[in-house]
């Protein structure tokens, strides 16, 4: 009989916690639990039933929360994996797979400290410090707050706030200086979504009944006897009325499931697959009958039906008793999947991303955990849907960089993706117009199948690409312009000839940057070392964007949130002359609104789709043509397929040519290629015209000529000159701290650990300040590691971790991210 169990908790600790089993708890291994840690009730993981006692005393757990083990051996396994691949700790692993805080109420609570008992005392007698950063009226709160608390008993962190008048950051400023204790409590909550309907009792006897009583159970006759409360209660009569009538016995209140909004998009029309669609479901057919684990990286041209061949290959799993994963790479592209899913798979199919609410994610997750999904569809946090049987995992887009998590741990979906299927001996499709570099190198080896899709479905041709020159077009015109004189023209033609058009801008925001002319000072957060983007108020000519945000011009930090109002002289010298630089897509749909006034425009970016509803209004009225130009970020290039756009124009996407980032080339030309494809995927041709500053770049006339293959075999080269990924392995070390000096100094120590290794098995470039230095008040600098061989990366990197261990670096002012795909 087991008396101890090891825990992993979600903190940045590499070892589980030994804590007690009291009489009658029975955990599972991979089951739930509540623990006491520090001043916090957390919730743990059970790895392991045990009678070893610990060498110190164990503190008893305090709830179990599942009679049952919520994940399997295999998601185990696969947590285990990623905790030793990616350098993680397994509590912070675990956490991220299970989407399941709606089940957990939490509570915090602050009780006064023997510090803070020491300041109340000294307070008393001496009055309020001098050397205090505070304002008299804050230091009269913090006393306030101590007095408050003075009888030792703890006061929830509402009922502080309100009693004493003090803030969040204030109440957090006290923690810091060790005034305060925080206590956190976890208990079970129920987490289904149920709404109260009211339903109409069969055969009642109505007795005399006013006009209001008759209103409601007339509503309720007519939509067959039940209807949701909350739909009744439009109908503007008082609430009294319902509550008479179920004391009458006429109606009964009965709680049931809430509905869940799947996708109000409308499905594509489906065909019949065509030969190269054939030949790819063959192969990925014949890897899903073998019962085995296979890789296959499905090349295919954009709009050359690969979204077709995923369906295919996921009504074959599913006819083989199989479950299946569908991984897109932004909320955005669920809707168009998850309604071609449901018309195929019907109620069996669910959806999973940080999009849903908290409530919603359980329930879909528990829908999956239960067997009543077997197709899954969702980002990348999908990859851990606890599926029965998994037969088939379905990577789209392999090569966007939305698939590498970032923030610990820092997975990529996409490899982890191909390790849950080894383990559970599946089957894995990754798909996409632009491979990664590391697959294509995968699939040239020999460690992935290749299979291609070289022509568009119908024989329907690649869009035209022209290149225009900006440098050239300065020289004609003597204007520093957004658009060139042929782009307008071309978009002016689609839309007069009743076809649609679209622009891609990959800059949010009106400028994004505001620079003071006289003195050269450029604004920028106050939390990061970035120019804040200058926003107007949304363009009402959309009743939808108008709704949206109806605030006027700002200043806005697209890292952190910190948003000021334009000021109307440089804070720094005080001169009027500010000069607004660059142009984003708020801008580009303003310009164009003036150049084109009958055009129905609309704006697909950050700014605009705030939810995934956002998203299916848009894309609703793109498919309906009620818009005919549509200008925005990179969230057009991916994935929509929208027959009626015949002409795209591309402005600035070369800019990032310039970042200080080794994939700087490959994201242009992947970007380029999957904006294009967005063109002539209907009946009529489609063409495209990319603006750029360096139109000679090896990248962009690739772009240009549609050859995917010559631009890998430049770019690989390069890549093996100067060592970089898929001819190396990477990793990427941030030392980070609130303190300037304390992050460089830690950094300074590490680089000399790391410098003592021989550099023919790792090199360190580095320390360097991070590209950009500070974020969120957080200063960051960095170690990029190389290495031909992962087994020597991994060793050096955990050498690395234990030095900081002993220099007393403490884990969470380090971020070890592996195979780095974000290097800024």
């Amino acid at each position: 009989m087991a008396i101890f169990c090891d825990v992993v908790l979600p903190v940045p600790l590499d070892r589980p916690f030994t804590y007690k089993l009291k009489d009658g708890d029975d955990p599972p291994v991979g089951g739930r639990v509540v623990v006491p840690f520090r001043n916090e009730k957390m919730i743990g993981i059970v790895t392991r039933l045990h009678d070893e006692a610990p060498p110190v005393e164990a503190r008893p757990i305090e709830t179990v929360l599942d009679q049952e083990p919520i994940l399997n051996p295999e998601l185990m396994e696969l947590a285990a994996w990623i905790a030793q691949y990616y350098l993680a700790p397994l509590g912070e692993v675990l956490r991220s797979m299970l989407p399941l805080m709606a089940e957990v109420r939490r509570s915090t609570s602050y009780r006064i400290s023997e510090i803070g008992r020491a300041i109340l005392f000294e307070g008393a007698q001496q009055g309020s410090s001098r050397r205090s950063r505070r304002t008299p009226d804050e230091q009269d709160i913090e006393y306030t707050v101590l007095n408050y608390l003075s009888d030792g008993q703890p006061a929830r962190s509402g009922t502080l706030r309100h009693a004493t008048g003090a803030t969040s950051e204030l109440i957090t400023s006290m923690l810091r200086k060790k005034w305060l204790l925080r206590e956190t409590e976890a208990a079970p909550r129920d987490a289904r979504r149920l709404v109260r309907h009211a339903v109409l009792v069969a055969d009642a006897r109505p007795p005399k009944l006013n006009d209001n009583q008759l209103a409601i159970l007339a509503e309720l006759a007519g939509a067959g006897g039940s209807l949701p409360v909350p739909v009744l209660r439009r109908l503007a009569l008082p609430a009294s009325t319902l509550q008479t009538l179920v004391k009458r016995g006429l109606v009964t209140i009965e709680e049931r499931s809430a509905a869940f909004h799947l996708s109000a998009a409308g499905p594509r029309v489906q065909h019949e697959l065509n030969h190269a669609q054939q030949a790819a479901l063959g192969y990925i057919g014949a890897t899903l009958d073998g019962q085995g684990f296979g890789v296959s990286l499905l090349h295919g041209v954009t709009g050359s039906g690969k979204t077709a061949v995923y369906l295919a290959a996921m009504q074959r799993a599913r006819l083989a008793g199989r479950s299946a994963i569908l991984l897109v790479p932004e909320i955005g592209l669920t809707p168009a999947m998850a309604a071609q899913l449901h018309t195929s798979f019907g109620d069996s199919v669910a959806l999973l991303h940080s999009a849903l609410t908290p409530d919603e994610r359980a329930e879909q997750w528990y829908r999956i955990h239960r067997g009543e999904a077997r197709i899954v569809v969702g980002t990348r946090s999908a990859v851990f849907a606890p599926v029965q049987n998994l037969g088939l995992i379905i990577v789209d887009e392999e090569h966007d960089s939305s698939y590498k998590q970032e923030e610990i741990p820092r997975y990529h979906a996409r490899d982890v993706a191909v390790m849950r299927a080894k383990i559970n001996g599946a089957a894995v499709v990754l798909g996409s117009a632009t491979p990664s570099l590391e697959s294509w190198r995968n699939a040239e080896t020999g460690k992935y199948a290749l299979i291609e899709m070289k022509e568009r479905v119908s024989q329907r041709p690649l869009p035209m690409v022209d290149l225009v020159d900006m440098r050239l077009e300065f020289q004609q015109t003597g204007q520093d312009s957004i658009f060139s004189r042929v782009l307008l023209e071309r978009a002016k033609a689609a839309i007069d000839r009743g076809e649609q058009a679209i622009i891609l801008l990959n800059r949010r925001g009106y400028s994004f940057a505001v620079l003071c002319r006289s003195c050269g000072e450029k604004l920028q957060c106050e939390n990061c070392a970035i120019a804040l983007t200058h926003h107007k108020p949304m363009v009402p000519s959309d009743p939808h964007a108008a709704a949206v945000n109806p605030s006027g011009q700002r200043l806005k930090c697209h890292y952190c949130g910190y948003v000021k109002t334009v000021p109307k002289r440089c804070p720094k010298c005080e001169s009027e002359h500010l000069f607004y630089l660059g142009a984003g897509s708020q801008q580009g749909e303003e310009r164009l609104q003036e150049l084109f006034p009958h055009a129905r425009i609309g704006r697909m970016d950050r700014d605009t789709i705030r939810n995934r509803f956002d998203m299916e209004h848009l894309l609703g009225r793109l498919h309906s043509g009620q818009i005919n130009l549509l200008v925005g970020t990179q969230m057009i290039a991916k994935g929509h397929d929208i027959h009626g756009v015949t002409f795209v124009g591309v402005v600035g996407a070369d800019h990032a040519l310039g970042l200080p980032d080794f994939r700087a080339a490959e994201r242009v030309f992947q970007l380029l290629t999957q904006v294009s494809g967005r063109a002539g995927r209907g009946d009529l041709p489609g063409n495209v015209l990319v603006q750029s500053y360096y139109p000679e770049h090896y990248a962009i006339q690739a772009a240009a000529q549609h050859d995917f293959r010559g631009f890998v075999k430049k770019e690989l080269q390069y890549r093996k000159w100067m060592h970089y990924p898929p001819h190396a392995v990477l990793a990427n070390i941030i030392i980070q701290s609130p303190r300037l000096e304390e992050a460089a100094g830690w950094a300074a120590a590490l680089g000399k650990c790391f410098a003592a290794i021989p550099q023919e098995q790792v090199r360190v470039l580095g320390p360097a300040s991070a590209p950009i230095v500070r974020i969120k008040r957080i200063y960051r600098f960095h170690l990029l590691l190389k290495a031909a061989q992962r087994q020597a990366l991994a060793q050096t990197l955990r050498a690395g971790l234990a030095q900081a261990e002993a220099m007393g670096i403490p884990r969470r002012n380090l971020i070890v991210d592996v195979d780095a795909v974000n290097l800024m």
